[in-house]
This record gives structure tokens, sequence and C-alpha cells, in this order.
């Protein structure tokens, strides 16, 4: 591992403008990031701390009744906050779900938005379409646990549980800049690989999440989190569900692990699931079009079944 300097942001917009050079970058709890240099995905001049930067750790109730999360907040003071288990269960829920004790202790919501994708051609060096190759390995290769929608040419899946819960809840991300923050919505602020081969997000040089916004409307109502895994624990979701029914009567429901990005549902199966009284033939029918463009490669077909399951359940329980 080659030496790097450390450096501590006195605000987001000091981090932003020393992010500035691309070979500086932000360091949240640092899980991801400082196996990425080991792996040799990133070789950093410098890391800046964004633990340091007053109030960035903060959960703060915000005028429209929403929550405002800073991106230094760790992952187990998120599961655990009381404002969040009680109206937001979905995201404590998928940041419970997170790895390990110790990473959850570690890691901050903005690294666990940001962190990169899992696939072992690119954790390991060879030449795919995210490391300056020509071809995606994983298309032909092993594919067990890569995309089914919304795949090519590149098949990752996003890591992220609390992003899923995050994309249920309609939430914004915080991005501050030179130029001062703005807000985007979760559902623009991750790229396909179809749009942008290198990046898994749209953040630029000198460019920082700097918090997460739900919004009051998505509070209370009936939320779960549920994730199947390989092993018991402490890993990545094969498939994971978000689903919302929330005080106004609308329905929320996105997947994890079945594409680059968090999936939502189609709005029109979310509909029909709001409108309530389906029995287990309609609850089916609507499970089979949801997936109706999953596209499952040579060894990953299994998750079709799996999403479909969790689909199945999640309605039969937000139309109940």
């Amino acid at each position: 591992m080659e030496s790097f300097a450390y450096r501590q942001a006195e605000s987001f917009a000091n981090a932003a403008e020393l992010t500035r050079d691309p070979s500086v970058v932000p360091l949240g709890g640092g899980t991801d990031l400082l196996v990425s240099i080991e792996e040799r995905l990133t070789a950093p001049t410098a890391v800046v701390d964004l633990r340091s930067i007053p109030g960035a750790d903060t959960v703060q109730e915000t005028e429209d009744g929403g929550v405002r999360i800073g991106a230094a907040c760790r992952i187990h003071d998120i599961a655990t906050h009381p404002a969040i288990r009680r109206r937001y269960a979905a995201l404590a829920e998928a940041c419970e779900a997170v790895a390990s004790p110790a990473l959850r202790n570690m890691g901050t919501i903005g690294g666990n938005l940001c962190q990169r994708p899992r696939c072992w051609y690119f954790r390991r060096g060879i030449p795919c379409l995210k490391n300056g190759g020509s071809t995606c390995h994983a298309r032909d290769g092993e594919n067990q646990y890569h995309a089914i929608l919304e795949g090519g040419p590149c098949w990752i899946v996003h890591p992220s549980d609390p992003a899923v819960a995050l994309t249920a809840l309609d939430a914004s991300i915080e991005i501050t800049s030179v130029t001062g923050p703005r807000a985007l919505p979760i559902a623009d602020f991750f790229l396909l690989p179809s749009r942008r081969i290198d990046l898994e997000t749209v953040l630029q040089p000198g460019e920082i999440v700097s918090a997460v916004l739900l919004p009051g409307a998505s509070a209370d109502g009936r939320q779960r989190y549920r994730k199947l895994l390989q092993r018991g624990a402490w890993d990545f979701a094969l498939v994971s569900i978000a689903a919302v029914r929330r005080v106004d009567g609308g329905v929320r429901m996105a997947l994890g692990g079945v594409a680059p990005r968090p999936w939502r549902v189609p709005e029109s199966v979310e509909e029909d699931v709001a409108s309530g009284g389906l029995d287990d033939d309609s609850i089916a029918a609507l499970a089979e079009r949801a997936l109706y463009d999953a596209q499952p490669l040579a060894k990953n077909g299994y998750k079709v079944s799996l999403a479909a399951s969790l689909l199945r359940d999640a309605m039969r329980e937000l139309s109940a």
C-alpha cells in the first residue's frame, strides 16, 4: 500500500475544496476505502476525514417533519436512533442488517452509499470494463451474484442495504460542492453502467455527500426491510426488499441485490398494491409483472425466484 497524507476537514465546503483534486478522496469510516486502496482500485495522495466536521454525524428534524442525517453518522447510530426506529423503521432495519457489529460501528451512511461494487473480477484487478478492459467477464463467467435487472454492458449490483430502504422512502441526497449544497433525489444519485461505466454515482471531484434527507411524507405508516443472504449473517444481500405503505396510502417498494442500483418496483405495480384487498392469485400476478424485464445470466436465475418471493410477502402485508 502506498503512503498518503491525512487531513481533517473543517466543513463540507472545505472538504469539497480539498477534493477538487481527483487524487484526494473523502474518508468516512474507511471500511470500504481502505480495502479499495489495498486492492489498488484507488491510489490517493491524501484522504480528507469528514468525521472532524462539526455536526456531520447528527440526526435532526426538518421543517417538513422529516429528518436530516449527517453523512458522517455511523450506521449503528442510525439503526439504534429512537426517532429513526419509530418513524423510519425500514431504514433502521436496513442499517441493522449491514455487515457485522464492528463494521456498523465504523461505517458511515455517506460512505455506505458511495461504496464500490463487490464484483470479484473488478475487485481482483482483472481487466474488465470497469478496470479499463474491453469486456465484462461476469457476463459469461462466474455471475451467481450479479444483476438480473438493468444490467449491461456491466452486470454489477450495488451492495448497500440502506440505499434500498432510502429509495423506498423517497429520500434525497444532499451534495455539497464549492458552490454550496444541493439536494438530489436518490433515484438520480446512482448511475447505471449503460450511462457511465467507470462510476456508480453522479459525484464529481469536489463534490461530497453531506447528508441524507428523509421527507416527512414517508414517516410512519407500515414499513419493513428484509434481506436474504447466503450465510446467516455478515454478508451482502442475494436479494433484499424495502417496502413502505405511507400514511397517505401510497406504496413504495425497492429491491436490492438485483441491479447496479437500488431497483424501484414499477409505479403501476405499487398502485395496484395500494388498492388493497388482493388475493393470492392477484399478488402472484403482480410479482410476476414487476419482474417482467428481468434478464438473468447463466448462474443467477435463482434471484428471480427469490425476488418474486420477497415481493409476494411484502405485497400481502402492504395490501392487507
